[in-house]
């Protein structure tokens, strides 16, 4: 029986990308665009009929003629016509397959001469056709030579190296079509180098580096179908609590603020302050500072003392505007830094503005301003506490979720594909982009700073871990889904993608239908594989 315990505060911090999967399809396709399901799509494996469209359109990163390293194919979305054929080389090339590091494969590959003999000729055949040379008609035969040094050998030759690898490339692949993953097939030879082999022997080879489907291992095997999982439950979404605070919230902002004067902070008040610490070492001298824990004008609500370190605001208690405190506390085993847990610290805090606040009587008069629309308290009250156990209700399904899947994504052992990691990396970099845009203005400045290359790199080390498991859950779910033989219905599907499809136009916002409904589907697989988790796990709810 395997054991997961997991609490809903840390549920977000082991997948922060992950949106309740208890929500509507069309909301989360909308408000996330490629983060819908668990964390974006999949790479799918290109058939041997992309590969096909792939060798026609690809092109090299960079200029060929300068380009020293290895190069990449490129073709996002190759169109794939039905009626592409498949282009039958004169004799068979010598492909062999390396298993490499990450789920990828280097494929060397051995052209014979008769294979670049034919592509040379198909070359000379088109530069006939696109040439005009002096005493020949326009797509007439011109003798080899006169064609050659009409266009230049080292053109010819380099037209002649590229043909050959556009020709060959989907031949090399047959034995990965089907695993290969997209937009990741790597020609890792120089190309220099290469045209200097073919110019001096008439033959070619290259390597070709390749990222696979990866096979995941599930240890234990099966163990998937029988999870024991604990959930903490934190009393942040109890309904009833948070019914209580959200009324008191309310009601505290119909209350005018008004300077203290007589006395010293008591719990009520709302006091600015500015706040140092510093570490302070076994022998009691003092250590660093510690950032994390200042703060300049920080207005704190007395109330809601107790989400501070625990014993701050006993610390503070009584004091008076323009005075100071010095105390030393300790941060809790739980702190959410691990560098500060155990750690014992010295704060300072200078108090600038105390404040009290003068509140009205609480009766229905204030129903209407507490809630528009309401005209008594217990119609508030009501109101409010039917939405806190909504909010509750999918607090504990998110929990659930969470849970589920950081269980099964520690059951399984897989080697992630770079190009996998670094498009879902980039896809949570864009969503976070955006929703950075949509809360604040950014200028063109910060917005070319935030997108360049190196912010996106340094994004995707920092966040390395989030990202590997997240594709691990994702693979972890895909497999179950296919194992267990789950499905769902078509009406399901179509419904879902009509509904995101409404959403994106009422929000002016582009989309791609076939891309919403490959993520819908993905996003029903998920909702699917949950479903059948929670029906076979023995699940324990515990409050903290």
């Amino acid at each position: 029986m395997e054991l997961c315990v997991i609490s809903t505060t840390t549920a977000k911090a082991i997948n922060p990308f992950l949106p309740s999967i208890t929500r509507r399809v069309s909301s989360r396709l909308f408000q996330s665009d490629s983060l819908l399901q668990f964390g974006g799509r999949l790479k799918k494996p290109i058939s041997s009929l992309e590969l096909s469209c792939v060798s026609r359109k690809f092109g090299f990163l960079g200029d060929s003629t300068s380009h020293g390293g290895d190069f990449r194919l490129f073709a996002a979305s190759p169109a794939v016509e039905a009626d592409v054929k498949e282009d039958r080389l004169p004799a068979d090339l010598k492909v062999t397959e390396t298993v490499q590091a990450n789920s990828s494969v280097k494929l060397s590959v051995e052209v014979p001469a008769i294979v670049c003999e034919d592509c040379y000729q198909r070359v000379l055949t088109e530069f006939m056709k696109l040439s005009k040379v002096p005493g020949f008609r326009p797509k007439s035969k011109v003798p080899e030579n006169i064609i050659v040094g009409f266009v230049g050998r080292p053109y010819v030759l380099r037209a002649t190296v590229e043909s050959i690898l556009k020709r060959t490339l989907p031949h090399a692949m047959d034995s990965v079509t089907g695993r290969a993953l997209k937009d990741s097939i790597q020609i890792v030879s120089s190309f220099p180098e290469m045209e200097k082999a073919y110019s001096k022997l008439k033959t070619l080879s290259y390597e070709v580096v390749v990222d696979v489907v990866p096979e995941l291992k599930w240890n234990p095997e099966d163990g998937y179908k029988n999870m024991k999982i604990v959930v903490e439950l934190g009393d942040e979404i109890d309904a009833k609590k948070a019914c209580e605070r959200q009324l008191r919230q309310k009601y505290k902002s119909l209350g005018a603020l008004k300077i203290v004067t007589d006395r010293g902070l008591q719990v009520g008040d709302l006091a600015v302050i500015d706040i140092s610490a510093t570490t302070i070492d076994e022998d009691g001298s003092t250590g660093q500072a510690i950032p994390d824990a200042e703060s300049k004008g920080f207005h704190f609500d007395t109330e809601e003392g107790n989400r501070l370190l625990p014993g701050f605001l006993d610390s503070i208690i009584g004091i008076r505007a323009g005075e100071s405190k010095s105390f030393s506390l300790v941060f809790p085993e739980s702190w959410k830094q691990e560098n500060l847990r155990g750690q014992r610290a010295q704060f300072t805090v200078d108090c600038k503005e105390l404040f009290y606040r003068d509140l009205p009587t609480l009766d229905d008069s204030l129903a209407d301003k507490l809630l528009p629309g309401s005209t008594t308290l217990k119609e508030v009250e009501e109101t409010l506490a039917k939405r806190c156990q909504e909010m509750e209700q999918e607090a504990k399904e998110q929990a659930t979720d969470n849970a589920i899947l950081e269980q099964i994504r520690k059951m399984v052992e897989v080697e992630i594909p770079q190009s996998l990691f670094e498009e879902q990396g980039r896809q949570f970099y864009g969503a976070r982009l955006l929703e950075i845009q949509g809360n604040m203005k950014l200028t063109e400045e910060q917005l070319a700073s935030l997108s360049s290359q190196k912010a996106v790199n340094e994004f995707l080390e920092t966040q390395r871990e989030s990202i590997t498991n997240i594709i691990k859950q994702n693979l972890a779910v895909g497999d179950i889904f296919k194992r267990e033989n789950l499905e769902f219905s078509t009406d399901e599907l179509v419904k879902e993608v009509e509904n995101s499809i409404t959403e994106f136009k009422k929000h002016k916002q582009e989309y791609d239908e076939e891309r919403v409904k490959d993520q819908v589907q993905e996003i029903l697989e998920g909702a699917k594989v949950l479903e059948w988790l929670k029906e076979r796990a023995e699940i324990q709810y515990i409050t903290r």
